[in-house]
């Protein structure tokens, strides 16, 4: 037993550390993308970038993003509570529900609470205000945590793939679209994330003492490739936004296709990289907040 209880307190503190790194990753790219001239020039470049071949895109794109709607979250929402109920686990069904609710309010909130300054980069979109963080992007990533929440095992593993490979197509599809430059997607994920690390916590606190946790059920292999092939795709982002850097700070639109290719390739590899990472924290601890017998 006091084995058990210090591996939960070890889980919690783990679930904290995650919930505060994130916060912090979020505070730190708020300041850099919505208040450098820095930061917004790279956001304008990688959103001027997805004028290359888009005409070929167009149309997929507008059908993943308008199937977005809140029937549609409504919907995933009761499906994700419906198999947590059909596995007995009723905290789990309000946990996700809160999930899922919880990461899409703070979003909107987010955006409309949170100001960007016109440094005169992007004065098309200046009256448009702030889109940080990405409303969509987040109705996905939350969509696809839950799952991974209520998923059993057998199947959680594929359903973590499906569920990130959803969300960071989501996310790319918004920039792909125009709707959202790159850091208002990943501001998406890392929301839905620390709404993750709090779940968890959750569900911590609402699990028997006699619940057993199976090593067996750990998804090690799995998360491991989800989150070093997202940390991959990562490095590759800041490598060529770090390239980015060093060209003359001229209006994007005047600038050639390569450099806008790389700014918009480098941030749909962030996008992805970022929700590979997410996805994959929340695989590697899921097995001991949703144990296989709940005592």
């Amino acid at each position: 037993m006091r084995v058990r209880e210090t591996a939960r307190g070890w889980t919690a503190v783990w679930l904290v550390v995650l919930a505060l790194a994130q916060t912090a990753a979020l505070g730190v790219l708020w300041r850099f993308a919505l208040h450098t001239e820095l930061g917004q020039w790279l956001d304008t470049v990688a959103l001027t970038g997805n004028r290359i071949g888009r005409d070929h895109i167009d149309g997929p794109v507008d059908r993943l993003l308008n199937a977005m709607s809140a029937v549609s979250l409504l919907a995933a929402t009761a499906v994700i509570g419906f198999i947590a109920l059909m596995r007995r686990r009723v905290a789990l069904a309000l946990t996700a529900t809160l999930l899922i609710g919880g990461a899409n309010v703070t979003t909107q909130l987010l955006k409309y609470v949170l100001v960007r300054p016109d440094f005169g980069i992007d004065p098309e979109r200046a009256a448009a205000g702030n889109s940080l963080p990405s409303g969509h992007t987040a109705v996905a990533a939350s969509v696809a945590l839950a799952l991974i929440l209520v998923l059993p095992r057998k199947v959680r593993a594929v359903g973590a793939f499906l569920g990130a490979g959803y969300a960071a197509t989501a996310g790319v599809a918004t920039l792909s679209a125009g709707w959202h430059r790159p850091s208002d997607a990943v501001a998406a994920f890392l929301v839905v994330g620390v709404w993750a690390a709090l779940a968890g916590l959750l569900l911590l606190v609402t699990q028997r003492e006699r619940a057993q946790v199976e090593a067996a059920d750990a998804h090690r292999i799995a998360a491991v490739v989800l989150g070093v092939g997202g940390a991959l795709a990562v490095a590759a982002s800041v490598l060529a936004l770090w390239w980015l850097v060093d060209l003359p700070r001229v209006d994007p639109h005047e600038l050639g296709r390569r450099p806008l290719f790389v700014g918009y390739a480098g941030s749909a590899a962030g996008i992805a990289g970022t929700v590979g990472v997410v996805a994959a924290l929340v695989l590697g601890v899921v097995h001991r907040l949703v144990p296989r017998h709940k005592g």
